[in-house]
């Protein structure tokens, strides 16, 4: 089949994971999702990774974003590794993986995705089968993939980026602006060249026009104010960023 490419629905599949049986769009439901594969359980760059993603499991959360992984294992495979990761994350931080790992021991959710190493020989089971390499897919509420990105079997992910793009993803679909180079959210963005000059005046009062084709804005996004209240007295406990 062809690559799967931005923009292309995720092809729904159903698998076993060590969360149980589920079916991927219904897992999904409302909330944007991180699929990312591993070559193999027992793996050192993989048992790493995964410890990452544990810890980072707020930073998800509040982003609205499901994470699910998948290894070319059985789910028996899954149980114990888990508590490998476990064991080596909390020589970092407290680790717990919370998350599903898919066990796709046929690789066929693997050919699905397309995530099938076919460049290094080496990467492969006892059996010849090739292992996955490390793909990541960002898929959002209407499951389209909106990010692919695929690193050989060497190399671990930085979730840091990840969680990045996820942010200009989101920021961009609801205030009509993109991010430029190295953007961190609360950094200035560029007004989306679909907004006209004037619309810009109205949507971003305090932007900036460099070029005709370049402009960029601070973002100060709503507040969502939380209150305490006493009888009819409310004081601010603290304010969260949308």
């Amino acid at each position: 089949m062809p690559s799967l490419r931005l923009g292309n629905i995720a092809p729904d599949f159903e698998a076993d994971t060590t969360q149980g049986h589920i079916k991927f769009h219904d897992w999904i439901g409302d909330s944007w999702a991180v699929l990312f594969s591993h070559p193999g359980d027992f793996t050192p760059v993989c048992t790493t990774e995964l410890a990452e993603v544990a810890r980072r499991a707020p930073d998800f959360a509040k982003r609205n974003v499901k994470v699910i992984g998948l290894s070319a294992n059985s789910l028996a495979d899954h149980e114990k590794w888990v508590k490998d990761i476990n064991e080596w994350g909390s020589k970092v931080a407290p680790t717990s993986v919370e998350f599903p790992i898919i066990a796709d021991g046929d690789r066929k959710i693997s050919t699905l995705y397309d995530m099938l190493d076919e460049q290094d020989a080496t990467n492969r089971d006892a059996k010849g089968l090739p292992f996955t390499i490390r793909t990541v897919f960002v898929i959002d509420p209407k499951k389209v993939i909106r990010l692919t990105i695929s690193y050989p079997a060497s190399t671990g992910r930085n979730f840091d980026e990840i969680l990045r793009v996820i942010d200009s993803l989101q920021i961009g679909d609801k205030y009509r602006v993109t991010t430029p180079v190295n953007w961190k959210k609360g950094e200035d963005v560029i007004v989306h060249p679909t907004v006209s000059n004037e619309e810009a005046k109205t949507l971003f009062p305090e932007h900036t026009v460099h070029k005709p084709y370049l402009r960029t804005t601070p973002l100060k996004l709503p507040m969502n104010v939380i209150y305490e209240s006493r009888g009819c007295d409310k004081r601010v406990l603290w304010t969260t960023v949308e």
